[in-house]
């Protein structure tokens, strides 16, 4: 049963999503992009509500911030709208392909080789200064792939003088000067960005209370659902995520967490577009490969988009490896990460639910 509720592409999980929302009686909002999909297809930000359109109090589902790391986001969506249930005046928000182009390309960046994770920052400030990444950003993407020896050696000892964490960190939490290298955060904000604000706006400001969930993939042990908590407020919110969710709740703050601290993520947006309400929110990361193949993935599709010329060959083993690293074709992570989704879903359902 799980695993129908995978998709291959992108279109057949939008076609699925949005046959599914339409079923459930769910009611269908729909914001097409002015872009085409890998497969031709139309692209679209899709948001079910699912329960009363005027509800204070309400779950927020995200998929596919991360473009490839939709597939489980969508599954775990749909497979919601399917069996999930809540009290009356509680309604469900399931944001469907926040980044449809990276979603329908398989990559986990945007159109723009934006991060939408990176691109929540105030752009009328001076953009974030990534010193750290400036050093590493030809080692990342050399001429040729893959890299030789020599260079593995190279980044490997720069690895061992700073240390993994201080080298995830420069890699990963966000750059804004090279807008070809990775977890590139845009010079400004992108479709997605405006667009999920738009949806916050026209979908969420009656609220009171909010809960999020934010899906994602590529952090952690295989199969494992980390908690990570994505508020501001580390008191009296952070103690009642994990009064809903579990003592387990990390966070990138204390460095309990997989990931590290990010400029611009994309929770941002809802403290600017509903301050009326009171926030609580995770982002649920489920784990694939090891941080270090997870990466080179990720090094890999972006010098493949570099280098439109490459070999045939070498292109398939590059989307395979990025497909193993953010949607493994694996039953039993399938239905891992199902039962963790739906059972993060059913707590928020019941903490939403709870007498004030």
């Amino acid at each position: 049963m799980t695993t129908e509720l995978f998709s291959p592409n992108y279109l057949e999980s939008r076609a699925r999503f949005v046959q599914t929302t339409r079923a459930c009686g769910a009611q269908l909002h729909t914001y097409t992009m002015p872009w085409q999909g890998a497969l031709g297809e139309d692209l679209a930000m899709d948001v079910a509500i699912h329960g009363p359109a005027d509800a204070s109090r309400v779950l927020l589902t995200t998929s596919a911030v991360h473009g490839v790391e939709g597939f489980c986001g969508s599954a775990i969506q749909t497979g919601l709208l399917q069996s999930l249930l809540s009290p009356p005046d509680v309604a469900v928000v399931h944001v469907h392909a926040v980044n449809p182009h990276g979603f329908s390309h398989a990559r986990r960046v945007n159109e723009d080789n934006v991060d939408l994770n990176r691109n929540f920052i105030d752009y009328n400030q001076p953009l974030p200064v990534n010193s750290d990444y400036a050093q590493i950003h030809a080692m990342l993407l050399p001429e040729h792939w893959p890299p030789t020896p020599e260079q593995f050696a190279k980044l490997d000892a720069l690895t061992q003088t700073w240390g993994m964490r201080r080298m995830q960190r420069a890699i990963t939490s966000g750059q804004y000067q090279f807008p070809q290298g990775l977890w590139f955060g845009g010079f400004g904000p992108t479709w997605s960005h405006r667009t999920f604000r738009q949806v916050l706006q026209d979908h969420l400001t009656q609220a009171s209370e909010i809960a999020w969930i934010d899906l994602h993939t590529g952090l952690g042990p295989h199969g494992h659902g980390e908690r990570i908590f994505a508020c501001n407020d580390t008191g009296e919110t952070l103690q009642r995520a994990r009064q809903w969710w579990g003592p387990e709740i990390t966070s990138v703050d204390t460095g309990t967490s997989q990931s590290v601290p990010l400029s611009g993520p994309i929770q941002m947006a809802i403290y600017e577009e509903c301050p009326q309400a009171q926030y609580t929110g995770i982002c649920l990361e489920f784990g694939t490969l090891p941080l270090s193949q997870m990466i080179l993935a990720m090094r890999a599709d972006h010098w493949l988009a570099l280098h439109p010329e490459a070999q045939t060959e070498l292109r398939h083993a590059v989307r395979s490896d990025m497909l193993q690293a953010f949607n493994p074709p694996s039953p039993a992570w399938q239905e891992q990460v199902w039962q963790q989704g739906v059972q993060a879903a059913r707590q928020a359902i019941h903490g939403l639910a709870l007498p004030r």
